[in-house]
């Protein structure tokens, strides 16, 4: 099916609230100050660029994104019923035009799990959401093929993305696709551990976001990359050694310890505030 959500003109986007997981954070995305920023938090720049300045604040204005304002509910590691639990009544309190829903990614990753359920109680929160704020923004997995850890995952990622989208179509929720965004196959939009994206894979990926809601955007999400000089077998493969040791170990390590990158860390941005 054509990927039209892009091309929907929506309202006027005063607010917005995002929720997820470290994608939603903005893990592998941080800031000159050692914040993390992220796609979510890229996108709400976007957003307040597009809102009209009210007229009781016209004129000079300390603060252009004042009138915006915007919460980032998403904490690393949740899966999907710790988001539906934590973040998605938080959600429904702020009551923003715009949710960006992105969840059920840490669920496919384990051993065992079926994208069918996941997508049912996707549905659910979905559902839950549309009946509460202006619009409900869904999001889709990437293709995997080209990451090592997940690679041998894309038929199950490719089956829950499948999913989203229908749900999208019967709660008429625009889709980020990222299933489609050729960009972010290229290494140069992954972070050193290869699960996060970088700040450049994030800011494709808030671009390609503010198209779907029917934005201008100053760039192409989707324009190659600039050419690189190939890599020897060995540089390679010393790599691959390398993340290994610093990434892929200590991320097992944690699985089967029952722990998560989010415990003890809560939601850098829970208030809808101005920008």
């Amino acid at each position: 099916m054509a990927d039209d959500s892009r091309n929907r003109q929506r309202g006027v986007i005063g607010s917005y609230a995002a929720i997820g997981d470290s994608f939603t954070e903005g893990v592998g995305d941080p800031g000159p100050d050692g914040r993390l920023v992220g796609w979510a938090d890229r996108l709400a720049v976007l957003l307040a660029d597009r809102l009209p300045v009210p007229e009781a604040a016209a004129g000079p204005v300390d603060d252009p994104h004042g009138h915006f304002r915007y919460a980032n509910l998403a904490v690393r590691g949740r899966l999907l019923d710790q988001i539906v639990e934590e973040q998605v009544p938080r959600a429904k309190q702020l009551a923003p035009d715009l949710v960006s829903f992105c969840a059920g990614g840490n669920d496919i990753i384990r051993p065992g799990s079926d994208p069918d359920d996941v997508a049912e109680r996707f549905e659910r929160a979905v559902a839950d959401l549309t009946q509460a704020v202006g619009t409900v923004m869904v999001t889709t997995g990437f293709d995997t093929r080209g990451v090592p850890v997940l690679r041998h995952l894309r038929g199950k990622i490719a089956t829950y993305t499948a999913h989203v989208r229908s749900i999208a179509d019967r709660y008429d929720c625009p889709v980020l696709d990222l299933w489609s965004l050729r960009s972010v196959q290229d290494r140069r939009a992954w972070d050193a551990d290869r699960l996060h994206l970088s700040a450049e894979g994030h800011t494709r990926v808030a671009l390609r976001a503010a198209q779907v809601l029917g934005i201008e955007v100053p760039a192409d999400p989707d324009q190659g990359w600039p050419p690189q000089l190939q890599r020897g077998t060995l540089e390679v493969r010393r790599d691959d050694i390398l993340w290994a040791r610093e990434y892929l170990v200590p991320w097992i390590g944690r699985r089967l310890r029952g722990e998560s990158s989010g415990d003890h860390v809560e939601a850098k941005r829970p208030d809808l505030l101005p920008l």
